[in-house]
């Protein structure tokens, strides 16, 4: 068996040396009872330190992979350890089977990694990269979407966007699109997310009931200011108005005692029992209805010839 290492990567040397050796086993490339190259034999080959392929051998025998014999060196055990093979153990093995087959064709690594590049830049998204710099406003907006497609959803600040979001489709608010353009790269296609209108949300709620005690909760400080113009502009008193921000400690108080507590979608599954919640969703109804959108045209089969297009959909940009 062949191994290579990555200097300079997030992997450890040790990690590389373990993996590479379990994915051997694992795939038949090193038989039961074959002799690993022993300690010394890789160090000077790799120019490594000797303690990190020790520590990696160490590691394989205590996770039963290989056994010790003494004076003779590392011997694959005959029997695999019985261990549930993880969705990323059974990736790896497919990527290792690819490398091995790529070698045994003449496929050199620069050509494998300019076929695999241009594979994935075919491929469709399989996620929303939500980026906002307001951390309180990104934990709720991300959470909305959670809660409308089955797509993950990641999210980032402007400055912490990668320069190129690989597999994840760009969601912004309109305030923020300028900014974000910045980062992604030219031309770079996105959704642009839309608000909801607070008085037609809480329309259902108003009149203001007289004599009525209602709450207002959220981490978000800018949720409870729009709330307080719009809910006064209705017509609810000040003194009716219990305000909460939920980033204080104790901001849970007298919130039992209201008749209903106006909250984003994260605050109000935070809220204590009995308090009756009046979840407000930010994003638009469009916009919902957009990202799901988008989330089943990807999912429907494409044809390679669409791909290569750069087919787009509705307003995505």
């Amino acid at each position: 068996m062949q191994f290579w290492f990555a200097r300079g990567s997030e992997v450890s040397i040790r990690e590389q040396l373990v993996t590479q050796v379990v994915l051997g086993i694992l795939s038949d490339d090193l038989a039961p009872g074959q002799r690993l190259p022993s300690t010394r034999e890789l160090a000077r080959r790799f120019h490594l330190h000797p303690n990190t392929i020790s520590a990696g051998y160490r590691q394989l025998e205590r996770d039963r992979w290989v056994q010790f014999r003494q004076g003779s060196g590392v011997y694959v055990r005959a029997r695999k350890p019985e261990v549930a093979t993880s969705p990323a153990m059974a990736l790896d093995q497919m990527i290792s089977r690819l490398f091995l087959s790529a070698r045994k064709l003449g496929v050199t690594l620069p050509v494998l990694r300019g076929r695999l590049r241009q594979w994935l830049q075919l491929q469709p998204p399989d996620h929303f990269l939500l980026i906002e710099p307001d951390e309180e406003l990104r934990r709720i907006l991300a959470a909305e979407i959670a809660r409308a497609v089955t797509f993950p959803v990641e999210s980032c600040r402007p400055e912490d966007c990668p320069k190129t979001p690989d597999g994840g489709m760009p969601v912004m608010l309109p305030n923020r699109e300028a900014s974000a353009r910045q980062v992604l790269p030219s031309g770079a296609e996105s959704l642009i997310l839309q608000v909801r209108s607070v008085p037609n949300s809480l329309a259902g709620y108003l009149p203001a009931p007289s004599g009525a005690l209602v709450g207002v909760a959220s981490r978000w400080t800018e949720f409870l200011k729009v709330a307080r113009a719009v809910l006064s502009a209705a017509g609810f008193h000040r003194d009716s108005l219990v305000f909460r921000d939920a980033r204080d400690p104790d901001w849970k108080r007298g919130l039992k005692e209201t008749a209903a507590v106006v909250c984003d979608l994260l605050t109000a599954a935070e809220l204590p029992a009995g308090a009756r919640a009046i979840p407000f969703s930010l994003l638009s109804e469009s916009s919902i209805a957009e990202l799901q959108r988008f989330e089943e045209f990807v999912r429907q089969p494409m044809d390679s010839a669409s791909r290569s297009k750069g087919v787009r959909l509705g307003q995505v940009r």
